[in-house]
């Protein structure tokens, strides 16, 4: 079992995504509507996983994965993006994050992501 915050800037999104990891067996410590918040949040949960939304307003998922890569070059992070956003996927991936989820949310997809960036 991991824990997990979860970040997204619509609440149904992170609603969702915390019912399929709990689910999963993980424990979902914090929610973070925006990539400023998740940093901080990153800071003081130290969770083992991070789902990371690309878009969203005040910081970006992309610029996120940075400053939290900054904090701890090890942070285990997923993005989490809509269709259409390759370009941005890519950048975040060269940043340091591990794997992407594409939405809307498969549990399957999500289980194998998580598995897989947590080995």
């Amino acid at each position: 079992m991991a824990t997990v915050l979860v970040t997204d800037d619509a609440m149904f999104m992170r609603m969702q995504l915390k019912d399929i990891l709990t689910k999963l067996g993980h424990d979902v410590v914090g929610e973070a509507e925006n990539g400023q918040v998740a940093v901080e949040k990153y800071g003081e949960l130290k969770p083992d996983l991070v789902t990371m939304d690309i878009t969203m307003p005040e910081m970006n998922g992309v610029e996120a994965v940075k400053e939290i890569k900054k904090v701890n070059p090890n942070a285990t992070i997923i993005m989490c993006s809509a269709m259409g956003q390759k370009d941005m996927v890519i950048e975040a991936i060269q940043a340091g994050a591990k794997d992407f989820v594409v939405k809307p949310f498969d549990q399957v997809r999500i289980k194998e992501a998580v598995e897989k960036a947590l080995v």
